[in-house]
């Protein structure tokens, strides 16, 4: 049945297009005492340091541009908040001047014309990046924001970048290796060798575990769209073709990634995730071996690690048949909605000073994001000693890969992560069976979002 929410969506892409010029000057446009609302997902530690760099950029900034940032919930808050706004016919009451969005939510609200293009803002001379700048920004995470399907437009620009890696306890791996219960050492990295540890751990457990002993499990999946994605690129595939411009979870590779899934839980060597941040939980208290996530949680994995089991650990790549490892890097980067030119250049201004090298550094640091210019990283050569789980994986950056920017991709996500549910916990689903049917329920959403 097709979710509700894609219902939601195509009555607020039924909308009237916003008016928009082929590409906006903003030469003339004087930002003096805008006042730009910034809605965001960040909370604890992220909130706080964001505030300060809102209230030193208030504080310094030379047009007198006030930036109030707004907590409003999750990504999906937001999305659905966006989407509201956009239906509403947009406007600062409904929406705000500067917004967080994944890439595919950018080019949902662009179906309506309902971003600014940054392209003349960012290569503007008078109020651009500086010279040189351009280059300092990693290459991958510089054109993500850079829509093909939007003739070219930029309908974001990247202040941080998340990566998918596997958490691994190196005590337990080194007791298995020393017992001969695997034939490796270090983490693993090949499915085989994955599947190996994870069986072992599964009939051994951790010596220093504090968790529950009948609850050990090798490998603990949080069932996520990104997941099935991290898993497709280590088994050398995609899950989308850009050049037909459709859906691929029905590939080859796909379908073994998640047979290979399938068979780690039907023998007990995988179990799934059933509370909020569960895998976390129990990769601190030394029940299960191995889990996948986010880069942004290495200092959450730390404080499960330190109140519980208290062991040696760190992160790799996902293990791959291929000959490199392929990451899924994702992030959210920051669009401008549309609104007036001079609170669209102050939102443009905020955001460039957002991601200048200082500030991006002292981010970086508070945020566990990795920071999306180069010259930051060579600043961080002392947090790196005292993080060097953080070190490892900003090393596997040159092996990104990105999931698909198109329209509806969240919809197409919820499609996903039911039937990645389904497969692993029956093991006589049918895996291309299932995939074929999910592939083309992700493909007609994505027709359905598309034709506006």
């Amino acid at each position: 049945m097709r979710n509700f929410l894609v219902l939601v969506a195509l009555l607020v892409l039924a909308v009237p297009a916003f008016a928009q010029d082929d590409m906006a000057d903003y030469d003339d446009v004087d930002p003096s005492g805008a006042e730009i609302t910034f809605w965001h997902q960040h909370s604890g530690d992220r909130e706080e340091q964001l505030m300060e760099i809102v209230a030193e950029f208030n504080e310094t900034n030379e047009y007198g541009i006030t930036v109030t940032a707004q907590n409003q919930g999750g990504y999906g808050d937001i999305f659905q908040l966006m989407n509201a706004g956009l239906a509403a016919g947009g406007g600062d009451e409904v929406l705000p001047e500067l917004v967080v969005a994944y890439q595919n939510q950018a080019a949902t609200y662009q179906l309506v014309d309902g971003l600014v293009d940054l392209t003349p803002l960012v290569s503007s001379e008078q109020w651009g990046l500086e010279e040189g700048a351009q280059e300092d920004f990693f290459e991958s995470f510089y054109q993500a924001d850079i829509f093909p399907t939007f003739d070219g437009a930029r309908l974001g620009f990247p202040p941080n970048r998340s990566m998918e890696v596997m958490y691994y306890n190196i005590d337990w791996l080194t007791e298995l290796s020393e017992s001969g219960a695997i034939s490796f050492d270090g983490p693993p990295t090949t499915p085989e060798q994955f599947r190996e540890a994870a069986c072992a751990a599964s009939a051994n457990p951790f010596s220093s575990a504090t968790g529950d002993a009948s609850n050990v499990v090798g490998y603990q999946l949080s069932v996520d769209a990104s997941r099935i994605a991290s898993w497709t690129f280590a088994f050398g595939g995609d899950v989308f073709d850009y050049e037909a411009g459709e859906y691929t979870y029905n590939s080859a590779e796909t379908a073994e990634a998640m047979t290979y899934l399938q068979g780690l839980f039907a023998d007990g060597c995988a179990g799934g995730v059933f509370e909020r941040f569960g895998d976390q939980a129990r990769f601190g208290a030394g029940t299960t071996l191995f889990t996948v996530g986010s880069s942004s949680g290495l200092p959450f994995y730390g404080s499960a690690v330190s109140e519980g089991a208290n062991f040696e650990w760190s992160v790799a790549a996902l293990p791959h048949i291929t000959e490199e490892p392929v990451q899924n890097i994702y992030g959210a980067s920051v669009s401008v909605p549309r609104s007036t030119p001079e609170q669209e250049l102050a939102a443009w201004l905020f955001i460039k000073y957002y991601t200048e090298t200082d500030v991006q550094a002292d981010w970086a640091q508070a945020s566990n994001y990795f920071p999306v210019r180069q010259s930051v990283a060579d600043g961080l050569g002392t947090y790196f000693d005292e993080n060097p789980a953080y070190e490892t994986a900003f090393s596997l950056l040159e092996f990104g890969r990105t999931e698909p920017p198109v329209p509806g991709y969240d919809f197409v996500r919820d499609v996903i992560e039911v039937t990645m549910a389904e497969i692993v916990d029956n093991a006589d689903l049918d895996v291309q069976e299932a995939l074929d049917e999910a592939n083309e329920e992700a493909n007609e959403i994505l027709e359905d979002q598309s034709m506006f």
